[in-house]
């Protein structure tokens, strides 16, 4: 039996086709999801769970219409700077994952205001992966690893599998539990490295419905887990 996870990420997949099945634009969806991530990252802190990372936006939702990424950045951008006083409130810091590149001036200040202002807050992380993509963030950690060894600032000999870490978007500890809804079952580039022995929990919600009780019953899924890491269990 294990207790409550350490770190938790969510793919935070079928905003769209909740919407859609009822009728609306996909934007409703997405705005409905952004309740749902308030309500579930109080609730994990709540709950004593220290890491919080959430799939917000990634590099291939480009791909999508000018229409719906400029609606999800106009989001991101009223969350960012209108519920950050709850976020204060609730000593949760607030992270980003991912490229700057591409993302729109408005929403890099909006990331950066939240960034300084909840820097100091020690319950909670909340891991935000924006314009965000796990093999390129490899790339990107590789990429500064080798810049590092051709200055001379370490030695190839000093690179292994947790100092690795200190090269990726954030220092953050591995996962402990990946939960994905919305009833795919594929990890979508998320979080690659870092979940190398993580639990995984596929919900067929879609995520505006996946709720605290849903996140419990996730939680109660990977306590009943007997996590070996490789090894064998000898009593």
């Amino acid at each position: 039996m294990n207790g409550v996870p350490n770190h938790i990420g969510i793919i935070m997949d079928g905003n769209g086709r909740w919407a859609t099945e009822r009728g609306l634009k996909r934007s409703a969806g997405h705005k409905e999801g952004g309740k749902t991530l308030e309500e579930l990252a109080l609730h994990a802190k709540n709950l004593g769970v220290k890491y919080l990372s959430v799939y917000a936006f990634s590099t291939d939702n480009f791909k999508r219409s000018e229409e719906e990424v400029n609606y999800l950045m106009d989001l991101l951008i009223y969350y960012f700077n209108n519920k950050l006083e709850k976020v204060c409130k609730d000593n949760i810091k607030v992270v980003f994952s991912g490229r700057k590149v591409n993302l729109r001036n408005d929403v890099l200040e909006a990331m950066e205001s939240i960034t300084e202002k909840t820097k100091n807050n020690t319950d909670c992380v909340l891991n935000i992966c924006l314009n965000y993509g796990g093999e390129e963030e490899i790339v990107d950690a590789t990429i500064k690893i080798a810049d590092e060894i051709n200055k001379g600032i370490i030695k190839k000999e000093d690179l292994n599998r947790e100092s690795y870490y200190q090269y990726l978007y954030q220092n953050l500890p591995p996962l402990d539990l990946l939960i994905r809804t919305g009833k795919e079952k594929r990890l979508s580039n998320f979080m690659l490295y870092q979940m190398y022995y993580a639990e995984i929990y596929f919900s067929d919600l879609y995520f505006p419905d996946f709720k605290p009780k849903d996140l419990d019953d996730a939680i109660e899924f990977y306590k009943n887990k007997d996590r070996r890491f490789g090894g064998v269990k000898t009593n």
